[in-house]
């Protein structure tokens, strides 16, 4: 199963150490900073899942790292972790454009509720109705349909959740271990056959070249 990728700026050592330790004890591969100015390089230099970003840190601060990140196209699920606990606070963490906010203190046991509960959603920070995949052909976020010329297509349940994985990480090389994760529940046998024919299948719609092969590595899926 593929292991989720967080960032984690938190500028209290110890503080820092327990939450790494306390998540990578859970699956997940935990990437600290200290201050936010190395949390900047780091966020632009590594593909992250999720950022827990605490606010009052030294150099650029949680607020404002966040915010530029945001600015710049950067759609990661973002969770402020702080000891700012005003309401101007929580309206400026939103503003910034996080997606949850946790107040300090905090049982490690909410965190990983609260990280388990936005890596389950899709399609971050997106603020329209549609992805655009081609002059006529786009996917509906809202209905979860793909449409081509305004007409739904009409795929299989494994062909859309292998569709969404490449529209969410589009341009990326995505191993065929994801893949498979995505595709396949645990109680169910992957199949490298079926999945050439889904990548078949879906190529015959939105074009051969959206989706190329890396060879022994996967696939990539790319617009242009």
């Amino acid at each position: 199963m593929k292991q989720a990728k967080i960032f984690l700026l938190e500028d209290d050592v110890n503080l820092s150490e327990t939450i790494v330790e306390f998540l990578e004890d859970k699956g997940y591969i935990v990437s600290p900073a200290y201050d936010g100015d190395e949390a900047e390089e780091l966020i632009y230099e590594d593909r992250y899942d999720l950022y827990l970003l605490d606010v009052n840190v030294p150099g650029i601060n949680g607020f404002e790292l966040l915010k530029k990140a945001r600015e710049n196209d950067d759609s990661v699920p973002a969770i402020f972790v702080t000891s700012l606990n005003s309401m101007k606070d929580l309206e400026k963490g939103y503003k910034s454009g996080c997606d949850d906010y946790l107040r300090k203190p905090f049982e490690l046991k909410e965190l990983l509720f609260r990280i388990q509960t936005l890596l389950k959603r899709e399609f971050f920070h997106l603020n329209k109705e549609s992805i655009k995949i081609d002059s006529d052909i786009e996917y509906n976020l809202l209905t979860n349909e793909l449409l081509v010329s305004g007409k739904v297509q009409r795929i299989q349940n494994k062909e859309a959740l292998l569709l969404k994985l490449f529209l969410q990480k589009k341009g990326e090389i995505i191993s065929h271990d994801v893949i498979y994760d995505t595709l396949w529940s645990y109680d169910e046998v992957s199949s490298d056959t079926a999945l050439r024919t889904y990548i078949k299948n879906l190529r015959k719609i939105i074009g051969k070249d959206k989706i190329v092969s890396i060879k022994k590595l996967g696939y990539q899926f790319t617009t242009k």
